[in-house]
């Protein structure tokens, strides 16, 4: 009993501060009971489920707490996945560039936007190409190409507001460049140079930017979706300390392949649950790595676990970025609404590309089947081709807009390329406010090192060279 209290009682200023951090100030304790009542209230709203009373006498479905209207059957009967149809996959373009319905119009922004949605798509592709040769020639360590989903990042980015948070996995070069980030930033950030902003700690192509809102793209599969349900978690609560701040969403993108990850279960069981304010987009091309999708799951698809958690789900054309547009517009306006909710896309596409430089995706597949998607439809021509048929567009375009991307990319290449390293001191900073003795010992004992063995640590390419470890 006495350990009891004394349990309870260490609880006590936790529970205090917890109660601060949840709920402002208020001159009032009226204010503070509406406070309380709010909150109380927005909780009960986040859950489909109502406490009630036991299962009412010939009640003719479930009223049991795992369960919502369930109805009761004398027949038992086991569903069987492969007799439900699968679910459709919108899309507002064929591959041919044609309105597949022809009773609307599908442009939602002005020719000029447009038009910079296809430079930025062409920019990721040939940056794509120059990128990977650059590997080859081991002029960069690593690369990561996204041919075939440029019209999901670059789609999916033109419909988010510049204040909204986005968890990358590492084919969103276009999120990067639709959200502003210039080639000189990822260009540094491939090279890790004193430029890059991540300090060179990353591998190539793990981008990320606090003043576009991109939060650095990790190595481990899948880690970035629970985190993008937290911090959508996180902005839900914001708002609703106080109404002013103005209503943000979470957009996390990964693969097929990371939904088999137990992180995307737990992120989009955590995200129904509280109601989180985050869009999850995935991009489903076929392959996780060598493991083509057949072998990855049984049933339909990931849009199915979507609908599974209790999660709104559509399954659009990733080709299409006039679709794929139209569903972040509306999931966005859905995933704010009332108390807030998640929502899943799956935006279907064709890895044309390797998986990475490390990569020969020719051992697991066929040459000429990757040629024919390569030929027969992708984003990029089939936007040309709309544009091409509506007057906006022409070979002469098309020609004049590859040269002058390619030359801007192979600038910021060339520049990028020659900028030195980062100091060596960034090795020890960053990680708490002030240089623990432990790693002042270490910085101290690497600049030993380096002055015992100068032949052995060539340092001339960092920055300030030795001198930034004194």
């Amino acid at each position: 009993m006495a350990m009891k209290q004394v349990a309870q009682r260490s609880l006590r200023p936790e529970a205090a501060l917890l109660r601060k951090r949840l709920v402002p100030q208020h001159n009032t304790l009226a204010q503070a009971t509406v406070q309380a009542r709010r909150w109380q209230s927005n909780r009960a709203e986040s859950s489909s489920y109502q406490p009630s009373v036991s299962q009412r006498a010939g009640a003719d479905s479930v009223n049991f707490p795992g369960a919502v209207n369930s109805k009761f059957t004398s027949t038992m009967r086991f569903q069987n996945p492969a007799e439900n149809t699968a679910m459709s996959t919108y899309r507002i373009l064929d591959a041919d560039g044609n309105v597949v319905d022809n009773t609307r119009d599908p442009q939602n922004a002005p020719d000029k936007e447009i038009l910079q949605w296809y430079r930025n798509m062409l920019t990721v592709s040939i940056m794509d190409i120059i990128m990977f040769d650059a590997q080859r020639q081991g002029r960069t360590s690593f690369y990561m190409v996204s041919a075939g989903e440029e019209g999901i990042a670059v789609g999916t980015a033109s419909a988010m507001d510049p204040d909204d948070v986005c968890f990358l996995q590492y084919r969103e070069q276009g999120v990067c460049i639709q959200r502003g980030m210039t080639l000189k930033e990822l260009m540094s950030q491939l090279f890790a140079n004193k430029d890059d902003v991540g300090r060179g700690r990353n591998m190539p192509v793990h981008y990320g930017s606090g003043k576009h809102k991109i939060f650095t793209v990790s190595s481990p599969l899948a880690t970035q979706i629970p985190q993008a349900s937290g911090a959508a978690y996180a902005l839900k609560l914001q708002r609703m300390m106080d109404p002013n701040v103005k209503p943000r969403i979470v957009t996390c993108y990964f693969g097929e392949g990371a939904a088999s990850e137990g992180d995307f279960h737990a992120a989009l069981n955590i995200a129904a649950t509280k109601s989180c304010p985050v869009v999850f987009v995935c991009r489903n091309n076929g392959f996780a790595i060598s493991t083509a999708s057949i072998e990855q799951y049984k049933g339909d698809g990931i849009a199915s676990r979507g609908l599974g958690y209790g999660i709104d789900t559509i399954r659009v054309d990733g080709n299409d970025i006039f679709a794929v547009r139209e569903a972040m517009i509306e999931a966005r306006k859905m995933a704010l609404e009332g108390n807030c909710k998640p929502i899943l896309i799956e935006a279907m596409s064709y890895r044309v590309s390797h998986h990475s430089t490390s990569d020969d995706s020719f051992a697991y597949r066929a040459k000429r089947e990757v040629e024919e998607w390569k030929r027969r439809d992708n984003p990029i021509t089939r936007l040309r081709k709309w544009m091409e048929k509506k007057g906006i567009w022409n070979e002469d375009m098309e020609k004049e807009a590859r040269a002058s991307i390619r030359k801007q990319i192979l600038q910021e290449f060339s520049a990028a390329e020659k900028v030195k390293k980062p100091a060596l001191r960034y090795m020890f900073e960053d990680v708490f406010e002030e240089m623990t003795p432990d790693l002042k010992a270490q910085m101290k004992e690497l600049k030993r090192l380096i002055e015992t063995y100068p032949k052995e640590y060539d340092v001339s390419q960092h920055e300030q060279g030795i001198k930034s470890l004194d």
